[in-house]
This record gives C-alpha cells, sequence and structure tokens, in this order.
C-alpha cells in the first residue's frame, strides 16, 4: 500500500530539511557557489531528492523493499523541503539578523542614520549591542564566543510573527487547494518534477529513471554545467557562454537573450496561451521602456530596488494590475468561498481533503490578521497603515502564487512591494518617521519575494493530490519542518557570520540588501514627498487594463493574451528569461503541430531532465568546492 504521511517519513523530511539548511548556506556563504534555496523550485531540496530516490532508496530496495520509502513518503519528504527551503535563504532565513542588526553597522556621518533612523526604531526589534553587531559582520577575536543572548530578545519579537504569518499563508493555501486543483485544474508545472521521479515502474528503479530522453536531457545540462564548472578551475577550459545580450533604443536597454535549462524545463508543461502571453508582454514593456527612455518620459519617484529595477511607472501599474487580478479572482470564487464560510460557522462541508478544515482556516486567518495587526502597530505603524500593508502584501503574495501554480516560473518577483506602495499613495510627509521605519523593517519577509511557503504550501498540496483523504497530518509536518529549518538556519547564520564576518559570505544578505530599506527610509524621511499622483494613475491604468485583459479571455475564444502576462511582464527577472519561455513556446508548438499530444508526452522526459540534470550538477560541483576549497564557482542562477 502506497503511505503517504508515515513516522518515518515525518522524521526523514525533519532531517532533509535540515540538510537542505547546512547545503544552502554552506554553499551560498562559505564556498560562495550555487544558491540552493532562493527560488520556487529549490535546487539543494531536488539535489538532495535526486540522490535519495536514485541512489539510497535503490540500494534500499535492493536490500529488501519493505524497508524502502513507498512513493507517497518520498513525496512527503519532498514537500518538507520545499517548504523549508522557502525560509532558508531570501525567503527568510538570510535576510532577518543583516537587516535587524545593519542600523547601527553602517551608520555614517555621511548617511545621518544616527539622526534620520536610529531614534525611530523600536529597540527591541533590533540588536543594540553595537560590540555584538561590530563582530557579527567582521567575525569573532580568537577565543572569543559568539553572543547569543544579545540576538534572543529581538527574536523573541519576531519569531512568533513571523510563525503566525506563515501560519496564516498555510490556511490561505489550504483554502484555495479546491478552487484551483479541482475547480480550476491549474496545472502546477514546478510539481511535475519529483512527481515524476518516483513514480513505480518495473524493477527496483522508477520508470523515469529508465527513459533514454531524459538522460539525455539530463546529459545537456549536466555537461554544460560541468564545462563551465572545469574552466572556472583551469581558464584554458572552453566555457559555454549561455546569455548574450546586445544594447537597443539607442544602448538605453539590454536585450538578454539567456538559455535557462530550469524554466525551459518547466515551462514546457505551461498552456501555449499562457507561455505567448509571458514572452510576448515582457517584449511589450521592453518597447514602452526603450519609447520612454528616448523620449525622455519617467518618474522621478524613489521606489526603492524591489520590483520594475527601480522604475516607479511600472511598478504602480504592475501593482494596479494584482488588486484587479485578485479582486476578480475574489468574485470568481464566491461560490467556493460560499462554502468555506458554512465550514467555518459550523454547518456540514466536505473539507475532509483539507490539510486543516474551513472553520480552523477561516478563523486561522481572522485571528492572525488581528495578531499580525497589533503586532505591526507595537512596531510602530498606524492601525491603517497596517490594515493595508497587510492587505497589499497578501495581494502580492496570492498574485506570484497564482502565477507560479499556472505559470511554471520557478524564479520570479512582483513589479513591486507593500511598503513602498504605502508611501507612494500617502507621501512621506504625512507618515510620521516611526511609521516609516516600521514598513522598513517588513522588508525582513516581503521585500525579496523569490519564494514564501505560500507558494510552496501551495505546490505540497498539489504533489499529495493523491494521498488518503485524512491530510491533518500533513500541516503537522509541513509546518515543524518549516519551523525547525527557521532555528536552524538561524543558528548556522549566526555561526557563519561570527566564524567568518558577514561581510565576508554572501555580499547581497550582508551588504546591500540590509542597507535598501533604510537607504530609502532615509531618503523619504530627509526629502519629504506628497502623494504621488503619476502612481495613483498608474495603479488605476493598470487595473483598468487587467480588467479588459480578464473580460477579454473570459469572453472571446479567439483572444490570445493571458492576463498573467501582463502582471509580470516588466519586471527584471523576466527581461531575463524571456528567450528560454520564447524558446519552449516553439518548440512546443512545433511539436503539437506536426507530433501532436502523443509525442508532446513522450519529450516531457527530455525537458524534464534540463533543470535535474543542472541542479544535480550544481549540488556535485557545491560538494567537489567544499573540500577544495575553491570559492565562486557558481553554476545555478536563473
Amino acid at each position: 500500500m502506497n503511505r503517504f504521511f508515515t513516522k518515518r517519513s515525518f522524521i526523514a523530511g525533519i532531517l532533509f530539511s535540515i540538510l537542505v539548511a547546512f547545503v544552502d548556506h554552506y554553499s551560498t556563504d562559505v564556498v560562495h557557489a550555487s544558491y540552493m534555496a532562493i527560488d520556487h523550485m529549490p535546487c539543494g531540496a531536488i539535489f538532495i531528492f535526486f540522490i535519495l530516490v536514485f541512489f539510497v532508496n535503490t540500494i534500499l530496495k535492493k536490500i529488501k523493499r519493505k524497508i524502502a520509502f513507498s512513493s507517497g513518503e518520498l513525496l512527503v519528504i519532498y514537500c518538507m523541503m520545499l517548504v523549508a527551503s522557502s525560509v532558508t535563504e531570501m525567503g527568510f532565513g538570510s535576510q532577518i539578523l543583516p537587516i535587524i542588526s545593519a542600523p547601527y553597522y553602517y551608520a555614517s556621518p555621511e548617511n545621518e542614520w544616527d539622526k534620520l533612523i536610529i531614534p525611530y526604531l523600536k529597540k527591541f526589534l533590533i540588536v543594540n549591542d553595537r560590540e555584538a553587531i561590530k563582530y557579527f559582520y567582521e567575525g569573532l577575536p580568537k577565543g572569543m564566543s559568539i553572543p547569543w543572548r544579545v540576538w534572543i530578545l529581538p527574536l523573541s519579537f519576531w519569531i512568533p510573527f513571523i510563525l503566525v504569518l506563515y501560519f496564516v499563508m498555510f490556511c490561505i493555501s489550504s483554502i484555495l487547494r479546491k478552487q484551483w486543483i479541482e475547480r480550476e485544474k491549474l496545472v502546477y508545472p514546478l510539481t511535475i518534477l519529483p512527481r515524476e521521479m518516483v513514480e513505480e515502474g518495473d524493477g527496483i528503479l522508477p520508470k523515469f529513471f529508465k527513459n533514454p530522453l531524459m538522460w539525455i536531457g539530463f546529459s545537456i545540462a549536466f555537461l554544460i554545467g560541468t564545462i563551465n564548472a572545469l574552466n572556472f578551475y583551469f581558464p584554458a577550459f572552453p566555457k559555454i557562454t549561455l546569455v548574450k545580450g546586445i544594447p537597443i533604443f539607442r544602448r538605453t536597454l539590454t536585450l538578454s537573450f539567456r538559455i535557462s535549462f530550469p524554466v525551459i524545463g518547466f515551462v514546457y508543461f505551461v498552456n501555449l496561451e499562457v507561455i505567448f502571453s509571458l514572452w510576448f508582454f515582457n517584449i511589450f514593456f521592453k518597447v514602452i521602456k526603450g519609447i520612454f527612455n528616448i523620449a525622455g518620459i519617467a518618474s522621478t519617484e524613489n521606489v526603492g530596488i524591489y520590483g520594475c529595477s527601480g522604475e516607479a511607472i511600472f511598478a504602480h501599474l504592475g501593482m494596479g494590475a494584482m488588486i484587479m487580478m485578485v479582486g476578480y479572482s475574489l468574485f470568481l470564487w464566491r461560490h467556493h468561498l460560499k462554502d468555506v464560510w458554512r465550514g467555518a460557522i459550523g454547518k456540514k462541508v466536505d473539507d475532509s481533503e483539507e490539510i486543516l478544515s474551513y472553520k480552523a482556516s477561516f478563523w486561522g486567518i481572522v485571528f492572525g490578521c488581528l495578531f499580525m495587526i497589533i503586532w505591526l502597530l507595537i512596531s510602530g505603524m498606524s492601525w491603517y497603515i497596517a490594515l493595508l500593508f497587510l492587505i497589499f502584501a497578501f495581494v502580492i503574495w496570492i498574485t506570484l502564487t497564482r502565477i507560479v501554480c499556472e505559470g511554471g516560473i520557478p524564479t520570479l518577483v512582483a513589479t513591486t512591494i507593500a511598503s513602498v506602495q504605502i508611501v507612494s499613495m500617502f507621501g512621506s510627509k504625512n507618515l510620521t518617521p516611526f511609521v516609516i521605519l516600521a514598513l522598513a523593517l517588513t522588508y525582513v519577509y516581503a521585500a525579496d519575494l523569490r519564494t514564501f511557503p505560500l507558494a510552496s504550501g501551495s505546490m505540497s498540496l498539489k504533489i499529495i493530490e493523491n494521498s488518503e483523504k485524512d491530510r491533518k497530518k500533513f500541516f503537522w509536518y509541513l509546518f515543524l519542518a518549516l519551523l525547525i529549518n527557521i532555528i536552524t538556519t538561524l543558528i548556522l547564520q549566526l555561526y557563519l557570520a561570527y566564524k567568518y564576518g558577514g561581510i565576508n559570505l554572501t555580499s547581497w544578505y550582508f551588504i546591500g540588501g540590509p542597507q535598501a530599506p533604510y537607504k530609502y527610509a532615509a531618503d523619504v524621511i530627509k526629502n519629504p514627498t506628497s502623494p504621488n499622483k503619476i502612481g495613483w494613475l498608474c495603479r488605476g491604468i493598470g487595473f483598468i487594463v487587467m480588467g479588459i485583459l480578464i473580460f477579454a479571455r473570459q469572453n472571446f475564444l479567439w483572444w490570445p493574451l493571458h492576463p498573467i502576462g501582463f502582471l509580470i511582464g516588466p519586471v527584471w527577472l523576466m527581461d531575463q528569461l524571456w528567450f528560454s519561455i520564447f524558446v519552449v513556446w516553439v518548440v512546443k508548438k512545433l511539436i503539437l503541430k506536426y507530433g501532436g499530444v502523443q509525442v508532446y508526452n513522450k519529450f516531457k522526459y527530455f525537458f524534464l531532465g534540463l533543470p535535474l540534470g543542472l541542479y544535480t550538477c550544481a549540488g556535485i560541483w557545491f560538494i567537489i568546492d567544499l573540500f577544495t576549497g575553491k570559492q565562486g564557482n557558481q553554476i545555478f542562477w536563473i
């Protein structure tokens, strides 16, 4: 019998989730190799899962079939690693410690943070021991022990908020499961690889690993990655360049041509209209940006570094589009949400397949949001700012989760972030410095949105859709994996920073990233702004255009454009990925036209082999680099 939720799958899931944290932080911070947990498809988790399924479980089957993991148990282990990975690095773990310690370390007479920033930060939310902070960034002198205690107070305030936030995300993913999986039948392209890897066939190996097309795709990505890794060790060795850029619009923009094996592999499973819209809208916005550059059309508003590479017009346009997207979705989900409400007030509904009952999910969201609003009030926000921030933040998280589940892009960000939108809407002169600094602290969990538990939790529910119906255990499996990984990550980050010096680890997490929220806050405090009228106009345009795109798609069968392309078309990551998406679109169109569904299904193994080969290459070279002491050999970035 194919069991999923067993004691050993839970124990193994916890152990492998901890292993993901070690692999990621040593790869990213110590070896400066590939990012192992930066995206919605974590490289480290797939590499470990490959070792587990292809080697470890095969050996266990050879010894005795009964002691080997079932395919269901393997999928549970992967889901726990997937959720754990979402908080290991960019999602939370690599952000919080540098951000809550940066104000004192990076304050200088030139930036005036001692006057503009530090007096308005709630002291219990940041680290105040200057000596401990100095050694965190520069390394401990010999003989000194890590000052764990100075971090306990701020983390004791942060951790409850973060856990409640992630609990609310699990509640939302539980509520949306039936709507997205059963009613709308979203494809969830990023879940196909782990599910295919464990599907049993004849013999001890899953049939996925017996397919020659898979190994061809695997070999192409693996060999190219290995050749480039050898070039890093031996410069005389040839290097294969996978990215080329050409200047356009009088050299004001660069058109990038990048081959991304993960993107090609996963987007192959996406609907053709969605694929077309993803690359089309990026080119569309590229043309608009080029015209604006030549014509001198630009907004001087400071919107920070996140989203559309600091381009205020497109940041606000995207926010309006996301509000329309979620607003329309709520209308579309109205019948399902009625069932959720009936369950919440105790009426009989069928929620037997959910990881949380509708009652637990609904009231979990209500009381969780109340807790978060109170916490944000204590951090320095006004009640209406706290409420608006949470609304905008969840609009962005839900939108990105939908794009991940439908568009299959393993790495993406939104056009903007919630805190910047609030400053733009109200104007910094109408917000107190306490509010602005409280918004700056949200960069810990709501700024670098390349991964977060709402997306990983939603994908996990798709991965185990064929499990036994009683899935209440699964919530605890995921939540405990997340909690233990947070604790592991924080301990690891402190240990590595004090051992090597944070500024010698990943430069973005310890130098650029921690300063970003405070630089932005200092600028809008020092140079007070009024409510940005252009921002309001752009949000309105984005809202209306998105509404037109949704209406057209719902009412005209011939309409070729899918709305999610408009949502992320202008972001910088799409500038890098559009060409890989275009290549998939051409190839898939040709396969379906001349080969049909049968050939399409046959070639899926080749495309799944591409990301698996690259992720495996990154994992193996991380191990080699770790033992040789080589630094900077990065196989995988996008």
